[in-house]
């Protein structure tokens, strides 16, 4: 759920105040720099300057309409509602259970982190004792980090104890016990998991060997996923992190080509033909594009934000890998923003040594500070978005019916002086505004239907969105 960041957030148990060490340190170095951002401002436009192209002609007598701060920078139309996460009068403290869970978390950073929000809740729902989770190592990240590598351990454990009991690790005694070792059905509600405390009469431990996507988004009892969230401070400076997924390998997989020379378009047909967990080799690109399936391109996002309002001297935090191209594509959107920063440059290789064989800890970098910002826009859907997208305003781009509006101006069947009305017409109700939580697509039955419901850390309302008195929606 998206909301006016400047009343309230929310703030994960996962990744907070943790003991300073020289990690922390570096990481907060980085989230230091979000915070004092501005400073960037009057300096980086010489670095940028002597690499950009020219300013591409799609824009020249583009000049779109500024708006108000309110407008471009706090949640519109919250109709009274405000975050909460409070449980009820009819919830009770978690009992503690000679019961153990483990559980193997897999994916990347940001899969990982549902999947062990949702083991928290599997485990109060079970009277179950939660093992710290162990991180996946063996994924396409390679990534040794722990838990404690990247989330404060302490905190994690002391935030949910009126609510589950969360160990660092098993009791000694029950190290050489027999465990069952369970993959619970994807996506199962609250009954589901009732039933499988029958599991107790005969076993002591359970491990879970995978930790995505366990827990149904809808129909649970509110507090159980009220008690996942708490707020996040307010920050006064403005910017907005991008989310640009113009990755080699996220082009590769989508099969996106637009905009890339032949190449830059070969090339990651060769990396598709060659990633054998990637099942689909011939894509058509075209097609892609016009369903909306493909990243939104740097020179894209940049059309996109004039449009919406956003001045040149917007900040911009790049929450991303390397961009495919380098500056050759990146100039895209620096020829019109150009106050655009990675971590990279505001901190020093010693400061981002620790985080370079480690995918997941640059992630989390990434995720604080986009947490932090104002405005945050995913340039295409993903983990990290739905995530990033529960905590604050977001605006989430139409894809394809920006494809659309861009193919038209450029045929000449739309003018330059009305793309910024059809820009904003078309996102007047994807800019924060909060709504309940989707279920699946009308048509959709059986567990497919439970698989397609919108996401519970995407959009948490209703269960951590209240009403104030008197409102009425």
């Amino acid at each position: 759920m998206v909301y006016n960041r400047r009343n309230s957030h929310l703030r994960n148990p996962l990744i907070c105040n943790r003991k300073p060490s020289f990690l922390s340190i570096s990481a907060y170095v980085i989230i230091l720099f979000a915070l004092s951002i501005f400073v960037f401002i009057l300096s980086s436009k010489d670095i940028l300057e002597d690499e950009q192209k020219k300013p591409i002609p799609l824009l020249d007598k583009f000049k779109p309409e500024q708006l108000g701060d309110d407008k471009l920078w706090e949640a519109s139309f919250s109709h009274g509602l405000h975050p909460c996460a409070k449980p009820t009068s009819k919830y009770k403290a978690g009992q503690v259970w000679d019961r153990y869970i483990t559980v193997r978390s897999n994916g990347g950073l940001n899969q990982m982190r549902t999947g062990i929000a949702d083991m928290v809740a599997v485990a109060r729902i079970m009277n179950a004792t939660l093992v710290i989770p162990q991180l996946d190592k063996r994924s396409f990240w390679q990534d040794t980090s722990t838990f404690s590598d990247i989330f404060d351990e302490l905190h994690f454990i002391k935030t949910l104890q009126q609510n589950v009991r969360i160990v660092k690790e098993l009791p000694k005694e029950l190290e050489n016990v027999p465990r069952i070792r369970k993959h619970f059905t994807s996506w199962s509600g609250m009954s589901y998991y009732e039933e499988m405390t029958h599991l107790w009469k005969d076993h002591q431990l359970i491990h879970v060997a995978k930790s995505d996507s366990r827990l149904a988004n809808n129909d649970l009892p509110v507090d159980i996923q009220k008690k996942l969230v708490e707020r996040l401070r307010s920050r006064a400076e403005r910017y907005i992190a991008l989310h640009l997924r113009y990755e080699k390998d996220m082009l590769s997989f989508t099969g996106c080509t637009y905009g890339l020379t032949d190449a830059e378009s070969e090339e990651l047909r060769i990396m598709r033909e060659k990633t054998n967990h990637w099942k689909i080799k011939n894509i058509n690109s075209t097609e892609q594009r016009i369903g909306g399936f493909c990243p939104i391109t740097p020179k894209e996002v940049g059309v996109f934000l004039q449009a919406l309002g956003y001045p040149p001297s917007t900040l911009i935090y790049i929450a991303a890998g390397d961009i495919y191209g380098g500056n050759a594509h990146l100039s895209e959107l620096t020829s019109r923003y150009p106050n655009v920063v990675f971590k990279e440059m505001h901190a020093t290789a010693e400061e981002l040594n620790p985080f370079s064989k480690h995918a997941s800890q640059t992630a989390a970098l990434d995720y604080i500070i986009s947490i932090e910002s104002d405005v945050f826009i995913p340039s295409h859907s993903g983990n990290m978005a739905r995530a990033v997208e529960g905590h604050r305003r977001t605006i989430i781009p139409d894809r394809k019916g920006l494809v659309e509006l861009f193919d038209r101006l450029e045929a000449g069947e739309l003018r330059e002086s009305s793309l910024s009305y059809h820009v904003r017409k078309l996102h007047k109700n994807r800019q924060g505004a909060p709504r309940k939580r989707e279920g699946a697509p009308p048509g959709i039955k059986g567990r497919a239907r439970v698989k397609l419901e919108e996401s519970f850390y995407q959009n948490p309302y209703p269960e951590c969105i209240c009403k104030s008195k008197g409102t009425v929606i």
